[in-house]
């Protein structure tokens, strides 16, 4: 079977989870953008499942939300982004009821608009249901990347009923965490165990000769990196505090955003911690600079319920950076053997010296050949043999 034979050539409307001008790519960006590459797509921005917060980022995308929300669909990184215009109150049936009508007008006027017949629906959100009858799909995936129900904000019960109903109307169900798969053989009888992987030729660059992130380059060595969105809902603030007092010659620097997802994150508690550093956010082609002047990769995740479905990007963008990763012991790491886990801080600390104590070029490039099999394109061309099959 040729490699993506099913996903050549096809109309796909995804339903997201996140705007696409996000402050930080995901799994539909990543995917969804090659996918472009050989399909006509049309992205459909979040529908804004948890309730709005009076705060600054909230309101910004409110504003925007209401300027595009009638709009006909817009052109980025090659694919049709439309910002639907819907109530992001789920918990309220009325709300419901009148979300389920507008978006299926809204999206089957621009799947009209493009030409679309009969597309693959593609959706990161149960929700997606209201458009099985509006589009009248050929196929339709649900990929479930995350336990959206336990994030702060999110109406569990109804976005638990929504996924049973749209799971059990799958053709296929991508989960990437071994408990989402779990969860979803329980719903569809088609599940296919998708973890995030990188595009690791990208971060391979790291073990070239090349510049270093400026800010990065000024802290002192080792440096400790964390890459992504610093939001309390996933990392673990206090874990983070204990670990860098522990060595306070150690600089650890968490490199992008705070509170996207989550407005409400607090981390006044790094102001007394003078070897934490907040470094901002950088574009995804930024990242490679980044860990090229890092000496270990770090994922402080609290345990809870989130985290317990969650595989993240990050673990093969360190690896094919060639770092050695340290993280507390999230389920989806159990069998990934070249990540060293530990619960508290005291553990954590001995796995970086650890780690720190064995690195070397040779360690870094064969981390690094080991990744390499933990591509978007390797992962496309699985779940595109699963999609010809269908």
């Amino acid at each position: 079977m040729n490699e993506r034979a099913g996903l050549r050539g096809r109309d796909i409307v995804c339903v997201g989870f996140a705007d696409w001008d996000t402050d930080l790519w995901t799994n539909q960006h990543h995917l969804m953008s090659r996918l472009a590459r050989d399909n006509r797509v049309l992205f459909i921005e979040s529908l804004g499942l948890r309730a709005p917060q009076i705060a600054g980022r909230d309101l910004k995308r409110i504003a925007r939300r209401l300027r595009r929300g009638v709009a006909p669909p817009r052109q980025a990184d090659g694919l049709h982004v439309l910002s639907p215009l819907v109530v992001p109150l789920h918990r309220f049936g009325a709300v419901r009821a009148l979300n389920a009508r507008l978006l299926p007008w809204l999206v089957r006027r621009a799947a009209r608009r493009l030409g679309f017949q009969r597309p693959i629906l593609w959706a990161y959100v149960p929700q997606a249901e209201a458009l099985l009858d509006a589009l009248d799909p050929a196929l339709v995936v649900y990929h479930c990347v995350d336990d959206i129900a336990a994030q702060p904000g999110i109406d569990g019960a109804s976005f638990r009923a929504a996924e049973e109903r749209f799971a059990g109307r799958a053709d296929l169900v991508l989960a990437s965490a071994p408990a989402l798969a779990e969860r979803m053989r329980a719903l569809s009888r088609n599940v296919l165990n998708a973890p995030n992987v990188a595009d690791t030729a990208a971060f391979a660059q790291a073990l070239e000769p090349g510049p270093v992130d400026a800010p990065l380059e000024r802290l002192p060595q080792p440096r400790i990196v964390f890459t992504g969105a610093v939001v309390a809902t996933k990392l673990d603030v206090a874990l983070l505090v204990e670990l860098a007092r522990s060595r306070p010659q150690w600089s650890f620097a968490l490199v992008g955003p705070v509170g996207v997802g989550d407005p409400r994150t607090d981390v006044s508690a790094f102001d007394d911690v003078p070897n934490i550093h907040l470094l901002g956010q950088r574009t995804y082609a930024q990242l490679p600079a980044v860990l090229r002047g890092a000496d270990a990769g770090l994922i402080p995740y609290a345990i809870n319920e989130l985290t317990g479905s969650v595989f993240p990007m990050k673990v093969y963008e360190y690896l094919a950076a060639g770092l050695p990763v340290v993280a507390t012991p999230l389920p989806a790491l159990a069998d990934v053997a070249e990540v060293a886990t530990a619960r508290d801080a005291a553990g954590l600390a001995e796995a970086l010296e650890r780690a720190l104590a064995d690195d070397g070029a040779q360690a870094r490039a064969e981390r690094s050949r080991a990744a390499a099999a933990h591509s978007w394109e390797a992962r496309l061309a699985e779940i595109g043999e699963a999609v010809a099959a269908l």
